[in-house]
């Protein structure tokens, strides 16, 4: 899961030099919400995605690619539209909590690859190299306090009921290969019921709501101004390395962003 850690030192008023920790920002939202799309707009700002892989400072993950393996039972009911993808049991979170876990004591981390045609998860997996900042999107983000304490920002994607769907409607059957009356069934059996028990109530959480999503244009650009202070060392060691009782970790450069996309 994890691979050599390389250490990456800021400089002290003193002169000393400390290990650096990076800073977690969680993205949270309902489907189609626009997470993708704001962590998107938030890398194009920073410049980051003009930028090599293993040079970038800001690394972006899913929590898509964390879905579990299914049985053959579930997945037999995941092609027919029958299964509940916007559950919290859907998701591997003690792999995320790793993952996370690593990500914050520098190491590279190795993130699967979820195959959404075949509901299952690939062979391979991609190397996320470590960052000064790092962008972790998802429905369901906010939900276990274990993983959402890991935040030290967090940010929820507010997006018009009918817009969610109307974009969802329109990925999956151009994506995904799907019919109109299964994205429909599926949308009213699973995923809007999901959004109103699980994702909505963690809004209380965020720190920050993005209304309309990567159209918010201030709201991100706000949001793009503190990464560019953290990446400038503009924060304090308390402020940007020290917060929800984090120490300080070795640091390294870069990272690879998952681009699965929610069922």
């Amino acid at each position: 899961m994890a691979g050599d850690s390389e250490t990456r030192l800021e400089h002290r008023a003193d002169g000393e030099q400390v290990a650096r920790q990076p800073f977690l920002i969680g993205v949270a939202g309902g489907t189609a919400s626009g997470k993708s799309s704001v962590c998107g707009k938030i890398m194009e700002l920073l410049g980051q995605n003009k930028i090599d892989h293993h040079q970038r400072q800001v690394a972006i993950l899913s929590q898509d690619s964390f879905y579990r393996v299914l049985t053959p039972e579930q997945k037999a009911k995941a092609l027919k539209g029958q299964f509940n993808f916007d559950h919290p049991d859907a998701f591997d979170n003690e792999l995320i909590v790793k993952t996370l876990t690593d990500i914050v004591d520098g190491k590279t981390v190795q993130i699967p690859v979820y195959d959404f045609v075949t509901h299952s998860r690939k062979e391979e997996t991609v190397a996320v190299y470590p960052a000064d900042v790092v962008l972790f999107e998802g429905i369901l983000m906010f939900y276990s306090q274990e993983i959402r304490d890991l935040f030290q920002m967090k940010l929820f994607v507010d997006t018009d009921a009918d817009t969610r769907l109307s974009r969802r409607v329109l990925r999956d059957i151009s994506e995904r290969g799907r019919d109109l009356e299964q994205v429909l069934s599926q949308y009213i059996n699973f995923v809007k019921p999901a959004f109103e028990e699980f994702c909505l109530p963690t809004k209380k959480y965020a720190d920050v709501i993005i209304p309309r999503g990567a159209d918010n244009l201030v709201a991100i650009n706000l949001i793009v101004q503190h990464i560019q202070d953290i990446l400038n060392g503009g924060l304090t060691k308390r402020q940007a390395g020290c917060i929800n009782g984090y120490g300080t970790s070795p640091r390294q450069r870069q990272p690879s962003e998952s681009s699965s996309r929610p069922h």
